[in-house]
């Protein structure tokens, strides 16, 4: 039995590529292509046979001569070397490509590294690095993307801008999102794979596995041909790579039972015919292989490539209730408003403007009005049904912005698609402000996926990625713990005993005794909610998970300024702040008072120091004695009016 894969032969750039060759060569115009137009030797040769001429650069063309670009593009150099040569040119770059030279250009110019997952050597890509303006860097592999953020370690901190080759290896691409979600935290990431390269890689593995022979079509000088070659191999050993029917393994197709067939995208159809005619020929049971039909097969699966409902069309209009498009038949595209976007909100004039390139879907042809009604919406939903699916799977982070605050939970949409994320997974903790989130673009998880077609739903939490990143910061927090380590914080919390501060993904425990060196009766006298605070750590109990913290300052002891600040026989103001019958207290700093012994108040005799003094007054006293240990300290008024002798002589008397 023989298979063909229905994703087998031209993709969309590739066949809008060669159409626009063979326009030109109708019309008697002499052609050249800068490069070869597809990685086909055959196809080549047939239209060098037809007069194409290829040009390995602008200036090789000939005056008069028109010029075509490949769907590979160019860089952003070589369009303005073919604009100041003035020469006749047309440019067939895949819309795909053209997509991520304005991604890189945009991101580049705002300072941002880009990092290209592809072969650097391949037209493609040069192209790509062409419209870069910074700094970039290229990986072909999961290995080497280890490798490169090894020998860069800078690059994790960046704003890294990362994009890969339209027909970059689906599996390396998923696996190099591994490592950079988990170490570019600063990565903004556009897959840009085409989903023509996509849909076929993922249908030669799955052939292949169900294959005992896999026949790979196309040019050996082909990236994506080659790509479906290792991909196919990985699944069945016997797998060949031809570029023709003159190619085939003859002895191998005959003692095959099962037989795959995939193509390139830039394998004509009619080499793929050629092999297929060539191998009917050669198989000696037709009715067990059903070769009799694999010219009606071919047909088929190359009808639903091409007709399969999907079209690529170019915006010509914008009206505030629909958008027309030319799709590349005589009939006009319409695509209405609500099946531009899901979001009921959105205005055409926003979405889109003439020229745009769009996917879109086929909802119904009316020929006898000549219209195509399309839609946009049906197939962003179904390739963020795909994404959501493969999410769930893998269990990676999704990101998407909240967009509805609705009974028991948020409404957060990523890809066209609204997922729902309970209450009790939409904040880190449980009961969390829900109206803070609106508008806000969050990272989420699929936990449940339910339904099908139509009806499906997917739940997320926001809270599971919450928590990976606070276990992150946790572990990264103790791995470098340790006492007398100073850490800038934010205040989360008051208590009576306290304040918790936030030290970076793990909460500390201010004392209340810690955080002035003065006596205070709650923490919201020196901090509060929200500050920004610089604490130390004391101590810690990695096992138990506690922390606590430091804020008072050893240079901002009131013993310590008073040390250096007032020593013995320093005149100062001072404020009654206690009255005793053997004296008064007074407030030299914040923290410390000193004592003025009724015998040191006035002059003359008094029998109790509330007949001189009152709280709250102000008086000029000399600091007679300080004891560091015992915290004591001796004041005296009267000393300001004897020989200081006879003061000391008074105090140490008094004392």
């Amino acid at each position: 039995m023989i298979r063909v894969a229905k994703t087998a032969g031209f993709c969309f750039g590739v066949s809008r590529a060669v159409a626009m060759v063979e326009k030109l060569i109708s019309e008697g115009r002499k052609v050249y292509t800068l490069g070869p137009i597809i990685h086909n030797p055959q196809m080549v040769q047939s239209l060098s046979g037809r007069g194409v001429m290829i040009a390995d650069k602008p200036e090789d063309a000939e005056k008069g001569a028109t010029l075509v670009i490949r769907s590979h593009g160019v860089s952003r150099s070589v369009s303005d070397r073919i604009s100041e040569l003035g020469l006749d040119c047309r440019d067939a770059t895949c819309p795909f490509v053209r997509k991520i030279h304005n991604i890189v250009a945009q991101h580049s110019s705002e300072g941002e590294r880009i990092l290209i997952a592809g072969d650097e050597n391949h037209p493609e890509v040069q192209g790509i690095i062409g419209h870069c303006s910074g700094e970039y860097k290229t990986f072909n592999n999961q290995k080497k993307l280890e490798e490169l953020l090894n020998n860069f370690p800078e690059w994790k901190n960046y704003s890294i801008c990362v994009v890969a080759q339209t027909t970059f290896d689906i599996k390396e691409w998923k696996n190099s999102l591994k490592i950079l979600q988990k170490v570019c935290t600063n990565a903004k990431i556009f897959d840009t794979i085409c989903s023509a390269t996509s849909d076929r890689q993922s249908e030669a593995e799955e052939l292949a596995s169900q294959s005992d022979l896999m026949i790979v079509i196309g040019g050996r000088h082909s990236s994506n041909t080659n790509k479906l070659f290792h991909i196919c191999q990985n699944k069945c050993k016997n797998t060949y790579l031809i570029e023709t029917a003159d190619e085939i393994p003859l002895d191998a197709v005959r003692n095959a039972g099962r037989i795959g067939i995939t193509a390139g995208a830039s394998t004509p159809a009619s080499i793929i015919k050629e092999v297929l005619v060539t191998m009917s020929e050669e198989i000696k049971n037709p009715e067990e292989s059903k070769a009799e039909n694999f010219e009606e097969l071919l047909e088929e699966s190359l009808k639903n490539y091409n007709t399969n409902g999907r079209v690529h069309g170019v915006v010509v209009s914008v009206t505030p209730t629909e958008v027309r498009v030319d799709v590349g038949r005589k009939q006009t595209g319409i695509i209405p408003l609500g099946e531009l976007s899901s979001d009921p909100n959105a205005k055409t004039e926003d979405l889109v403007k003439v020229g745009d390139e769009l996917d879109l879907i086929i909802m119904k042809t009316n020929d006898q009005e000549g219209t195509i009604l399309l839609s946009k919406k049906i197939l962003d939903a179904q390739k963020g049904w795909d994404d959501i699916a493969e999410a769930f799977e893998n269990q990676s982070i999704v990101h998407g912005v909240v967009t509805d605050v609705i009974k028991g939970g948020v409404l957060a949409l990523t890809n066209g698609i609204k997922v729902f994320i309970p209450a009790s997974q939409a904040t880190a903790n449980r009961g969390g402000d829900l109206e803070a989130l609106l508008k806000k673009e969050v990272d989420f998880r699929i936990i449940e996926t339910t339904g099908r077609n139509n009806r499906r739903r997917a739940v997320g939490s926001i809270r599971s990625v919450l928590n990976d990143e606070r276990k992150k910061k946790e572990e990264e927090f103790w791995a470098g713990a340790e006492e007398g380590k100073v850490y800038t914080g934010v205040v989360k919390s008051l208590t009576s005993y306290g304040a918790f501060v936030d030290i970076g993904g793990i909460d500390g425990m201010v004392h209340i005794s810690e955080l002035s060196w003065n006596r205070i009766k709650h923490p919201s006298e020196v901090v509060n909610v929200g500050d920004t605070v610089e604490v130390y750590i004391k101590s810690f109990d990695r096992e138990k998970g506690k922390i606590s913290l430091g804020y008072k300052k050893a240079e901002d002891n009131p013993w310590e300024i008073l040390k250096n600040q007032y020593p013995v026989g320093t005149e100062c103001e001072v404020e009654i702040v206690g009255l005793t019958p053997f004296g008064a207290f007074a407030r030299i700093i914040p923290g410390i008072d000193g004592l003025i012994h009724v015998s040191q108040i006035s002059d003359e005799r008094i029998e109790k120091p509330e007949d001189v003094l009152s709280i709250g007054q102000k008086v000029n006293v000399k600091i007679t004695a300080i004891d560091f240990d015992k915290k004591r300290i001796s004041l005296s008024i009267k000393a300001l009016n004897v020989p200081e002798e006879a003061a000391e002589e008074t105090t140490e008397e008094d004392a």
